[in-house]
């Protein structure tokens, strides 16, 4: 290592320090507890490589605080075709997972207030409010947000996106591109690929405008082959589940998804997830399982409830019952074998067209019966989630075909996925407990 990448390596690490230090200290003045090493009698140790995946989240939010100085910032939906602005050289920020630190951090009840004090309803999703709480009141536990100087919205997770995104564009007074995806009720048909990669192609002269460079297609496939090696990486972490005992829950299935989500088509996305791979095959060959005493092994539907994650991994672990599977971290990986670096166009057309909220709720119904016959699963819970409605819908009817159909108990639990107001602790211990009654545990 030269002596310039030395100081550079160590200014780095103070810097981390130091917005850690800012994270705690933001966390207590609102009355957060600053969390306690992890020690439990039902769950094992928490993955080696989970303080990697820590420093890999706090170093994208590091760089984003001086990204306006050094790159084009880009805001982008979870599901939005990111590989072009990241071969233009854009910083990209996704709200969604700002929101998600937010929830993580419990520090969603004293943000969001700020965009409802502006007369946004607590109807809209809790990351909406979230982030543009942060967005008038400049509160964030990750230091500060860059300003975007370009704003890219798809349609396929949901239609809030739409406006929550116009909003931002007005706010900003920056160029918003909008991808339409015509919603799936069954395969995407030719026509339905067309459009979307026509969309795509016409956002790229509005991007590189703002970029002031043009788009190198051969730096364009070679990002399309990182994202795609990382989401196969990805899928196989998860498959891995299917070994008893699981040796990755679901709930660390939603902490280390974060590099997955927004940081596709980065070659240190791959490392570490080749090497969340290496560890999770090491926990396999000496039997080790994500709960100590695993007894009996569930599906999970929907989002996570961030703010109550390690309330429900003790609550299930202490019953033995593993969370082994999940539709929602599932869906970023089983979109993987679309991607084709060689075709980077109709790729992203076909991919970003097939994510679990734009196709059918038959489809999700299909899925989770899948899910529940290769991962050998003893029940299901579905999160009817009070922010995010297009995941939500059908539920019900999908617990009930579960339950009818294909013999699987189902348990149904209200919450939401980023703002604890809308959950009630013991409506749901009583519910699970029930529910873990019923499965004879």
């Amino acid at each position: 290592m030269s002596l310039s990448d030395a100081l550079r390596y160590h200014l780095y690490v103070h810097l981390l320090g130091r917005a850690a230090l800012r994270w705690q200290r933001w966390r207590a003045e609102r009355g957060a507890a600053v969390p306690a090493r992890w020690k439990s009698e039902h769950l094992s140790p928490p993955l080696k490589i989970a303080a990697r995946t820590k420093e890999l989240i706090a170093r994208h939010y590091l760089e984003g605080r001086y990204a306006n100085s050094q790159h084009k910032v880009a805001w982008v939906t979870s599901g939005a075709p990111v590989e072009f602005l990241k071969a233009l050289d854009f910083y990209v920020l996704y709200p969604e997972n700002h929101g998600a630190v937010c929830g993580a951090a419990r520090a969603v009840v004293d943000i969001a207030t700020e965009a409802e004090s502006a007369g946004y309803s607590r109807d809209i999703c809790s990351y909406a409010r979230t982030d543009i709480g942060a967005m008038l009141s400049g509160k964030t536990p990750v230091g500060r947000l860059p300003k975007p100087d370009l704003l890219l919205a798809c349609t396929n997770i949901c239609q809030t996106v739409l406006l929550w995104y116009r909003v931002l564009a007005h706010y900003f007074n920056v160029p918003l591109i909008l991808i339409d995806t015509p919603f799936l009720y069954a395969e995407a048909t030719e026509h339905a690929i067309a459009y979307v990669k026509r969309q795509v192609e016409e956002s790229i002269p509005v991007a590189e405008q703002v970029a002031g460079q043009s788009l190198d297609e051969r730096r364009l496939r070679r990002i399309a082959r990182l994202s795609r090696m990382a989401s196969q990486l990805w899928l196989e972490v998860m498959e891995r589940n299917r070994h008893r005992p699981a040796p990755i829950s679901v709930f660390d299935q939603f902490i280390h998804m974060a590099p997955i989500v927004e940081m596709r088509g980065d070659a240190y996305t791959v490392d570490f997830y080749a090497a969340l791979l290496k560890e999770v095959d090491e926990r396999i060959a000496k039997g080790v399982g994500a709960v100590k005493h695993e007894t009996k092994r569930l599906l999970w539907d929907n989002l996570p409830i961030w703010y109550r994650l390690r309330y429900l991994a003790e609550l299930l672990g202490e019953r033995g019952v593993a969370l082994v599977a999940s539709t929602y971290t599932n869906a970023w990986g089983e979109l993987a074998p679309m991607i084709d670096p060689d075709r980077p166009w109709e790729s992203m057309a076909r991919t970003y067209l097939h994510p679990i909220l734009n196709r059918g709720t038959g489809y999700k119904l299909a899925t989770m019966k899948r899910m529940v016959e290769e991962y050998q699963l003893d029940g299901v819970i579905l999160h009817s989630d009070r922010s995010c409605k297009p995941y939500s819908i059908g539920q019900m009817d999908q617990r009930d075909r579960l339950i009818r159909e294909h013999g699987v108990p189902a348990l149904l639990v209200e919450a939401d996925h980023n703002d604890p107001r809308a959950f009630v602790e013991e409506q749901v211990a009583s519910r699970l407990a029930a529910f873990m009654e019923m499965l004879g545990v």
